[in-house]
């Protein structure tokens, strides 16, 4: 059975969700916005201050309602899978949008009508936020990360490996098994270790091999005679091998593992990484990089074929590729992987090729996050979490922060329509709710810096006001917009639905499953 709900009840159901979800994450927005604790049912409570992930863990008991949340959390959720950030400031925007917009429909104005003049609106102040933005310097790195984190030490950290892996390295943040947090660069392509058999390591945590030999097989490798070739030319050259390959059969990993028992070769079998289209692409990177050839038939797998590389780490987790031979096809390489980048609009696959980009270039980068309890490491993982996408956010420039380039705007845009008039109205809103959070005047400090001309800031953190050229507080200029673009589009959905229309499930219909059969 459905229910159809439309009308005022429609709109009552809306206010409800947007209050309720705004309502429960604005109150984290800034440097003194307080914390939430999220239940889990399978690990121990948490708290975090993390706006995208609070919106993700709210919920209501009465299902109309949370079917509205599922739509305008998508306002969160798809900011920070842009850009990582601005999640809070989002769900700011998108209340007021909302709350005046609904007003106006209320009052008999046409949805369709309103939605097209706050389309042209957001365009035109996401222009103007373009031509305020400015190329970042190499302090605003460490400003940008500390702001994100909300504190100076991470911000540091993680600013700094940023910086030495000139921007273009991937960074893995992880939770730490020991009580301290460290920082790691690893050179060279990695990839995760899949042995044909565990006792290719034995009791040794890893095996570093010097100027081994590399072969690709792009099919199984069933019966030794396949290899014998290869086999036999390392056994006389007393040299290691590293072959890589779909898999193997039992007779093969068997003899293999026999030979190297018996200390009469040292070859080490690894399965293939990664899967479908994404394990043809790390092959192929491994290929121009080893100047291996990815062998598809039996009779291709002969001494012709096989890569000499610098070196070779393999230890339980991951696998280590180095080799410097082969710079003038790994730079096209690089350059064929930032070309896709540029033109890659999914956030899983655009971090696939970063990821691809840090191992041919400066390496990756790896921080591993302790804390004194579960609870805190996880807390403190987020906040490197927020700190990193906002560093990589920052390829378009940055805007004065704390909600500054949005109030500018909202002083300067002329009211054209109605659309006009819901945004200039939403603009100033994550200025004055950052210092309502923190107990400040938000009148007082306006005053100030209108008078001023814009030329301070107010740093909330530490209450006093600076020179907007020499402060610290800055904000990613793709951030910025990507909150304003999503709030609005997400409360032009919402001002333009009509109708909602559920599955209605009655009492008598449930399965009681604590009934006897």
């Amino acid at each position: 059975m459905k229910k159809v709900i439309t009308g005022e009840r429609l709109y009552n159901y809306e206010e409800e969700a947007i209050e309720l979800l705004c309502g429960t994450v604005k109150k984290t927005l800034g440097p003194k916005g307080s914390n939430a604790i999220i239940d889990h049912s399978m690990f121990s409570p948490f708290i975090t201050n993390d706006g995208v992930t609070i919106a993700k863990n709210i919920e209501s008991e009465d299902e109309c309602i949370n079917t509205i949340l599922t739509l305008a959390k998508e306002a969160s959720i798809k900011t920070n899978e842009e850009v990582g950030d601005g999640t809070t400031t989002t769900l700011v925007l998108l209340e007021s949008i909302f709350k005046s917009g609904i007003k106006k429909i209320r009052e008999g104005l046409n949805p369709n009508i309103l939605k097209k003049e706050l389309d042209e609106a957001t365009k035109e102040v996401i222009e103007e936020l373009k031509k305020e933005s400015k190329d970042p310097e190499e302090k605003d790195y460490l400003n940008i990360a500390s702001i994100a984190a909300n504190d100076e030490k991470i911000g540091k950290e993680i600013s700094s490996l940023y910086l030495r892996l000139q921007q273009k390295g991937a960074i893995k943040i992880e939770e730490s098994e020991t009580n301290e947090t460290d920082t790691e660069i690893i050179k060279g392509y990695t990839f995760e270790t899949f042995l044909a058999s565990p006792y290719f390591l034995n009791s040794k945590e890893e095996q570093t091999f010097k100027k081994p030999y590399l072969l690709l097989v792009n099919k199984e490798i069933l019966e030794i005679e396949e290899i014998s070739e290869v086999i036999n030319f390392i056994i006389d050259k007393k040299v290691p091998i590293v072959t890589i390959a779909k898999d193997y059969s039992e007779e093969v990993v068997n003899e293999i593992l026999s030979l190297n028992f018996n200390k009469v070769t040292n070859v080490i079998l690894l399965k293939m990484p990664e899967y479908g289209l994404h394990q043809i692409e790390v092959l192929n990177d491994i290929e121009i990089l080893t100047n291996a050839k990815l062998i598809k038939t039996n009779d291709e797998i002969n001494l012709n074929n096989l890569a000499k590389c610098d070196e070779i780490k393999i230890d339980k987790k991951e696998v280590t590729i180095i080799n410097s031979k082969q710079k003038e096809k790994v730079e096209k390489r690089i350059k064929e992987l930032e070309e896709k980048l540029i033109k890659e609009k999914d956030s899983y696959e655009k971090d696939f090729l970063n990821e691809r980009l840090a191992k041919l270039t400066n390496g990756k980068g790896i921080i591993r996050v302790s804390g004194v309890t579960i609870t805190e490491a996880r807390e403190r993982k987020m906040r490197y979490d927020d700190a990193l996408c906002a560093l990589k956010s920052m390829n378009e420039g940055v805007l004065p922060g704390a909600g500054m380039s949005l109030l500018k705007i909202h002083d300067q845009i002329q009211v054209k329509s109605n659309g006009y008039a819901l945004l200039k109205d939403a603009l100033n809103q994550p200025f004055i709710e950052i210092l309502k959070n923190a107990g400040i005047d938000d009148k007082k400090i306006y005053n100030e810096i209108k008078a001023n001309d814009y030329s301070i800031i107010y740093n909330t953190l530490e209450e006093k006001f600076e020179f907007i050229k020499e402060a610290k507080i800055i904000d990613p200029t793709n951030v910025v917009i990507n909150t304003l673009k999503n709030a609005s589009s997400i409360a032009s959905m919402l001002l333009t639905t009509t109708s909602l229309i559920i599955n209605e499930y009655k009492e008598d219909n449930k399965i009681n499953l604590n009934s006897e059969l």
